[in-house]
This record gives structure tokens, C-alpha cells and sequence, in this order.
């Protein structure tokens, strides 16, 4: 539709609404690139992700045969945590607590489904602890009381694959 309007010919609305969306479009376009810089900056609703645990050296952990096991220990909350995931299909350890120490309120062993088919515990009761054949992330196996008391020398623990 043409229009004229004091001797000049006008286009009625349509280049005038493409200009205004370009316009619009440019403006947005800017925007999202100016305030790229922002991504560095403290949301109020982003968090931190959790630091990973710290390792700690409360127990001794030996091989069956006394060398020193390389597996390291975490602590989670009140129980402490020795890691197995990369423990091989078979093998053992023993856990003593250091000379002039003693045993923390909380034991668990963290292992991998799919590696590792039954972890057993043999302290001042014996502990058989299935884990399931399915591959998957790690899991945390809490010893029961009355596997250790104070007066609990060490624990020998054999792990395979069934």
C-alpha cells in the first residue's frame, strides 16, 4: 500500500516493522555479547562444587603379608572410609589403628559393583558384605558394631570376586 502524504511516497508499515525487529534482533545480539563476560561473576543461586575429599592417615593398612597397602583414607562425617574402588578381583588387607590410637566410631570400606563380588570382615565377629554384580559408581560399606570393640587387635579384610 502506497501512500502519499505532502509530496512523499510512503510505504505503509511493512519496511518500518522489519527496521523496528533488525533493530530489536541487533539490540538482543548486543546485549548477549557484552554481558558474556558476566559468566565469571557469583550468582546468587549458582554453588561451588563440592572439594574433594582430604586424605587422612588414621589406620594402618597393611598387605597380609605386612607391606604397606595403598589405599587411601577419607573422612565422612564421623566414619572413616578406606577406599577400595581400585582394588583388584581378589585380595586383603589388615587394619590396625596406629600405636597409642584407637579404632573410630564408624568403619567403611568404599568399593566398586562389578569388580568386587563379596568383601568379608573378620575382627571380633566375622562380616560377609554381598555386593551386586552390575557395574556402577562406588559404594560405601558400613561395618556393623560388633565387628570391632576397643580392645580389637586388627581387622583382616579378603575381598573377590564370589
Amino acid at each position: 500500500m502506497v501512500r502519499k502524504s505532502w509530496g512523499v511516497v510512503v510505504m505503509a508499515g511493512t519496511n518500518h516493522r522489519k527496521r523496528v525487529g533488525f533493530a530489536v534482533a541487533l539490540g538482543a545480539g548486543m546485549l548477549t555479547a557484552g554481558c558474556s563476560h558476566f559468566s565469571a561473576m557469583h550468582w546468587p543461586w549458582t554453588h561451588k562444587p563440592a572439594a574433594p575429599p582430604v586424605p587422612v592417615n588414621e589406620m594402618i593398612v597393611t598387605t597380609d603379608s605386612g607391606a604397606a597397602a595403598p589405599y587411601p583414607q577419607y573422612w565422612k562425617r564421623n566414619t572413616l572410609l578406606i577406599d577400595l574402588h581400585d582394588a583388584s578381583q581378589e585380595g586383603g588387607v589388615v587394619v590396625k589403628p596406629r600405636p597409642g590410637g584407637q579404632w573410630p566410631v564408624r568403619v567403611a570400606f568404599r568399593v566398586t559393583p562389578g569388580s568386587i563380588g563379596v568383601l568379608e570382615v573378620r575382627g571380633e565377629e566375622r562380616m560377609l558384605l554381598p555386593v551386586a554384580q552390575a557395574a556402577g559408581p562406588p559404594i560405601d560399606l558400613e561395618l556393623a558394631p560388633g565387628v570391632y570393640i576397643a580392645t580389637t587387635v586388627q581387622l583382616k579384610v579378603h575381598w573377590s570376586a564370589r
